[in-house]
Formats: C-alpha cells, structure tokens, sequence
C-alpha cells in the first residue's frame, strides 16, 4: 500500500510501558518534515502528469493535422505547351507542408518521450525517497523499542536484587525472632522451676525471695548485636 502524507499525519503509536526513549516532540518534527517531503513529491508527480497528458494532447493534434494534409487531394494542373520557354518559378507544394508536419510531429513525439522519462526519473526518485524514509522509521522504531526492552530488563534485574535482599532480611528477623522467643522461654522455665525448688520461709517478712529476684536476669543478644 502506498504512503501518503494523510498516513503519516494520522498514524499513531502506542504508549511504551516505561517514559524513557526518544523525545515525543523530535519525533514529531521529523515527521512533519516527512510529511512536507512527501506532499512536495506529489505535487512535482501531478505537475509532470499535466506536462505529459499536454505533450499527449498537442502529439494527437499534430497527428490528426498531418493525416488531414497527406490525404487531401492535390489539385491538377492546366498546362498548354506555351511559344517559347517559360520561366522557371518555385512554387510550393502539399509535399513540404507534410513534410514540416512530420518534423512538428517528430519533434512533438521527442518531446512527449523526453516528458515521460523525466516522470520516470521523478517518480523513481520518490519511490526511493519515500522507501528510505519508511525504512529509516522501522530503523529508528526498533532502536527504540530495543533501548526500551534493555532498560526494562535492568530495572527488573535491579527490582529482582532489591527482593532477594530482603527476602533475606525477612529470614533473618524470623531467625531471630524464633531464636529471642526460645531464649525467652527457657528464661522463665527457669524462673519458674527456681520458684518450685526454693525452701519454704516466714511470712514476717520478704528476706524469703531475696534468693529469686536478686538472680540476675538473663541478657539477650538484640539482632546484629
């Protein structure tokens, strides 16, 4: 299908998951300028088109007016043998005028193919033209695309280091919380099996649970202490 200028107006691309890539506004400029170039290709393609079906109409004209002058009839001349020599005189004949239609026709015809050489070589160059800008857009559409999928895998790559390092922070605290509670528990085991074993003694006073309470209490290492 062939690009028209309407194309690249109206084409629209969708959003990339991530911002990053070429600016918005540069693409955009150099789309306007892609469209300029191709409108100036089809006006220049209209223009030879005009040139051409003139140089076609004036051939067909000359043609016609060449087939009228060789098929006219040439008038019969009167001729009686006269006394003495006459004198020579030049007079124009149907076959010099044919003749000069031929040179317009011929030249005409030259003209006509010189026109649609030039149309080629105009339409060729847009064809190329516009084959190189079509390209040069995947090109660049596809550089974008890859720096997008290479920045995307980074950042996942990144993401993936920042879940396996807490990940392994989650199993240290619960490492140490397991570690904290059983300390803990055998902490106040202990306790308990103190008060168990201890000897009976005299409500008068509180001298009886100084053997308890002024055994130190087990320290516990805090988390990285």
């Amino acid at each position: 299908m062939a690009l028209t200028p309407e194309d690249v107006v109206n084409k629209r691309f969708q959003a990339t998951k991530f911002r990053e890539g070429y600016d918005q506004d540069e693409v955009d400029d150099f789309l306007d300028e892609v469209v300029v170039e191709l409108r100036r290709l089809n006006q220049e393609n209209d223009e030879l088109r005009q040139r051409v079906a003139a140089a076609e109409a004036r051939a067909s004209e000359s043609a016609s007016v060449s087939a009228a002058a060789v098929s006219a009839p040439t008038p019969a001349a009167v001729y009686t043998e006269p006394a003495s020599p006459p004198p020579t005189v030049a007079v124009p004949t149907q076959v010099g005028q044919a003749q000069s239609d031929l040179d317009e026709q011929t030249s005409t015809t030259n003209l006509l193919q010189l026109a649609r050489r030039l149309h080629e070589e105009h339409v060729r160059e847009g064809v190329e033209k516009r084959d190189a800008l079509i390209a040069e857009g995947h090109a660049t559409a596809a550089r974008v695309v890859a720096e997008a999928e290479a920045k995307q895998r980074q950042q996942m790559g990144i993401l993936d280091q920042e879940r396996l390092s807490l990940e392994k922070r989650v199993d240290e605290l619960r490492a140490f919380e397991r570690d904290y509670r059983q300390k803990l528990k055998s902490y106040i085991e202990g306790q308990l099996r103190e008060l168990d074993t201890a000897a009976p003694v005299s409500v008068s006073g509180n001298q009886g649970f100084s053997s308890a309470a002024e055994q130190p209490a087990p320290t516990f290492q805090g988390f990285g202490g």
